[in-house]
């Protein structure tokens, strides 16, 4: 029987800062760049994994609050910083992998995403960095 898991309690640090309260969506993709390693005499193409090209997304209600998220995410944007997401606020476990990009850079920061009667709502992208899963309590 296949096991799914109902996220209702997920965590989002960027830059050590919890931002859990303004995130709807993250996603951390582990991805490597394919390398061609196909040779002569071969009849299908193969290929191996080359660098990290791990990326990362969130999405979250953007708000002008000291401390809150344009004021934590504005110094981020064009340098390289960390991003931990866990699928809940439990202790870091094999069950609860807290997934981490560090040293992912934030290239871009929308500043403002208006629309009438809507809620001001932001996607940020992190680009590259080390990826690891942490399942030590």
């Amino acid at each position: 029987m296949a096991t799914n898991q109902y996220l209702s309690n997920p965590v989002v640090k960027i830059n050590s800062v919890d931002l859990t309260g303004f995130a709807t969506a993250a996603s951390v993709v582990v991805a490597f760049e394919p390398q061609d390693n196909t040779t002569f005499g071969s009849t299908v193409r193969t290929s191996v994994a080359g660098l990290g090209a791990h990326s990362a997304s969130v999405t979250m209600f953007l708000t002008y609050a000291a401390a809150e998220v344009y004021a934590t995410l504005a110094p981020l944007v064009g340098t390289q910083t960390t991003l931990v997401v866990k699928p809940t606020s439990a202790a870091d476990s094999t069950t609860n992998p807290g997934f981490t990009l560090s040293s992912s850079l934030l290239a871009e920061l929308p500043v403002i995403q208006a629309e009438l009667g809507s809620l001001n709502q932001i996607t940020i992208n992190f680009i590259g960095g080390t990826y690891t899963a942490d399942v030590t309590p």
